[in-house]
């Protein structure tokens, strides 16, 4: 049994992870930002918003943390020249400075374990160019670029990896995929015919932070139905 931290488990991948690891009999310590949430035998809730605190309250952790996943995210698509300074330092601040104010905190935690494991979240649109994306494209530029750094300096006892998904059917993506024709027309467009399911993402990220992938550490891993690799 091990001691897992998931921030943003209250809905989407997030949440199909915290399933994932509580079937698997894991101590899972998940945050939710507004909506509370339910405790069960072994999975423990806990408010927080990532944005609106210097130094994220981390007591309610345990001592040793076997691995951290951050969730929390945006898809802000708009046209370049009608983005403000102010949406692409929003945007960063959440997915990259909230990212790291965790990391920071629950650090101490994840080097007793001697073999945590760190997982972030980027994007395909980060090595495949897409119109409208560049402030989510910049912000998980930088996720990546931090990924590769943290496991460098943080090797061998904490290991860093990121999951950059295609377009997943998460509450996340509702502006794109309100309806089934969305869902379908989008869906065609990928190599598998499909969007992405919560369990797609979650699976990949629960092998990464397993013993299974204990030599993988500064990795991208692309889970995106071969989005960013072949051509149609």
């Amino acid at each position: 049994m091990k001691n897992y931290l998931i921030v943003g488990g209250s809905s989407g991948i997030g949440k199909k992870l915290v399933e994932l690891l509580a079937e698997n009999g894991h101590n899972v310590y998940a945050t939710f930002n507004e909506k509370p949430q339910e405790d069960s035998d072994n999975v423990h809730f806990s408010q927080m918003n990532i944005l609106g605190e210097d130094v994220p309250d981390v007591e309610f952790l345990p001592e040793s943390l076997d691995g951290m996943v951050y969730c929390p995210g945006s898809i802000n698509l708009k046209p370049f020249h009608r983005i403000k300074e102010q949406e692409f330092l929003d945007d960063y601040r959440l997915q990259v400075i909230g990212a790291v104010k965790i990391i920071q905190a629950a650090l101490p935690r994840l080097k007793k374990s001697g073999h945590a494991s760190v997982v972030l979240f980027s994007t395909v649109a980060v090595q495949s160019g897409f119109n409208f994306h560049s402030i989510v494209s910049s912000s998980k530029g930088a996720v990546e670029g931090l990924t590769r750094a943290l496991a460098a300096e943080l090797a061998p006892s904490v290991r860093v990896n990121a999951v950059a998904p295609s377009l997943t059917d998460t509450p996340l993506a509702g502006r794109l995929l309100s309806n089934d024709g969305k869902k379908a027309a989008l869906g065609e467009k990928n190599p598998m015919k499909r969007v992405g399911e919560p369990a797609d993402i979650a699976h990949a990220v629960k092998f990464l932070l397993g013993e299974e992938s204990s030599w993988v550490t500064g990795q991208i891993l692309h889970v995106d139905g071969g989005a960013s690799s072949l051509t149609m």
